[in-house]
């Protein structure tokens, strides 16, 4: 989208001029899945698709919300003293928990506002637009009322949105990378410390290609609460004899040689997912440095295996789509990315190989599925930032 029709689409909808013009990515994670909340390491990237957004200060109290992508839905309006959550306002409830947030943390937010949103992000794919959207209207509000917000500090507000107003018990994954991202590089993220490092994303002749179940997935609604629970327990059961504050304190020995600890059996795997992946996690950054694109792949494919029989968030279409994707010619490795439970699965893939994998990909999905997977070879972009 270019900028001049983000700004008719504004005028359109508002009858005025935006004073300011955003663009904010989705994200994919490359690996160290299901690790964030667990005190581990993750390694997400910025890309390319994501959401536009355009703003302007009211002269009165009222905010007004518009997105392109529920447009049947109209304005929807509030104002700055009935800010809470209310469910009959769907998609609204982010931008709505952003500002209360920011109100909260005591920045001067005493005018309504106009926001627009248009974002090519699929809905519900698992490549973070609700993060998207936090970001986007954080960075927007701050422009607007000339706050000077580190986005460090809009990545933590975006958390506490889907936390303490979404009710998501999700860890700081996808707002650090929507808000941290570089242009062809991905972020190794220690979620206990926030200590980050940028890796090259150097990947030779070959492309990251998301595939997408076009199943909706909805993570309020879905277990990803319940495996919270389910680590927290485990962390619990190891804490009566070990001093760690996370499973990502642990190492695969040390895992090992506890895990008698954990009473529960699926509980048990859950922690071992956690653990493992932790160092998975490590080891992909240290390929990706040594140019090993090979042993990058082999860990991706262990990380898929390890979300399916131990943390057990994948299901038929995800499955579906990263065994299918395992057997095809020129490629590195698979696995799904993001939350699970639908949504979406990322593949290395030779660059001259991507028409017959994607053909024979969507093939196979629709013979075991019953409908076609959608595809997009990911550009790796910038975090949110102000639109030229």
């Amino acid at each position: 989208m270019e900028n001049k029709n983000l700004i008719v689409a504004f005028k359109t909808v508002f009858k005025n001029e935006p004073k300011v013009t955003f663009f904010s990515p989705g994200r994919i994670n490359l690996i160290g899945e299901h690790t964030d909340y667990n005190g581990g390491h993750v390694f997400p990237c910025a890309i390319s698709l994501g959401t536009y957004g355009a703003a302007r200060i009211r002269d009165d109290h009222q905010i007004r919300m518009y997105s392109e992508n529920f447009s049947k839905l109209g304005v929807i309006e509030t104002d700055l003293e009935h800010l809470e959550f209310a469910k009959q306002d769907k998609w609204t409830n982010y931008p709505k928990g952003v500002i209360t947030q920011l109100i909260k943390a005591g920045y001067a937010i005493n005018k309504g506002m106009d926001l627009y949103f248009n974002g090519d992000l699929p809905d519900g794919a698992g490549l973070s637009s609700s993060a998207s959207i936090e970001l986007l209207t954080g960075a927007m509000v701050a422009a607007l009322f000339n706050l000077k917000i580190p986005m460090l500090d809009l990545v933590k507000f975006g958390q506490k949105t889907e936390n303490d107003y979404i009710g998501v018990n999700s860890g700081i994954m996808d707002q650090f990378a929507v808000g941290m991202g570089k242009k062809d590089q991905a972020i190794l993220l220690d979620t206990n410390t926030l200590e980050y490092s940028y890796a090259r994303l150097n990947l030779d002749q070959n492309v990251i290609v998301i595939m997408n179940t076009n199943k909706k997935r909805e993570l309020a609604d879905s277990k990803y609460n319940e495996r919270r629970q389910e680590c927290d327990n485990a962390l619990a059961d190891l804490q009566q004899k070990l001093s760690i504050s996370s499973l990502g304190d642990l190492t695969i020995s040390e895992f090992d040689q506890a895990a008698y600890l954990i009473k529960n059996k699926v509980e048990r795997q859950r922690a071992r997912h956690a653990v493992f992946e932790n160092q998975r996690t490590l080891e992909a950054k240290q390929a990706l440095d040594n140019g090993d694109l090979m042993q990058f792949g082999h860990l991706m494919n262990a990380s898929h295996i390890s979300l399916e029989d131990d943390y057990q968030v994948t299901g038929k279409e995800l499955d579906t789509l990263v065994h299918t994707a395992w057997q095809q010619k020129g490629v590195l490795g698979a696995r799904m990315t993001g939350a699970g439970f639908g949504g979406c699965a990322i593949a290395l893939v030779a660059e001259d190989s991507v028409t017959d994998f994607k053909k024979n990909v969507a093939r196979v999905y629709q013979e075991k599925v019953g409908y076609v997977p959608s595809f997009y070879v990911a550009k790796i972009a910038d975090g949110t930032s102000e639109f030229k």
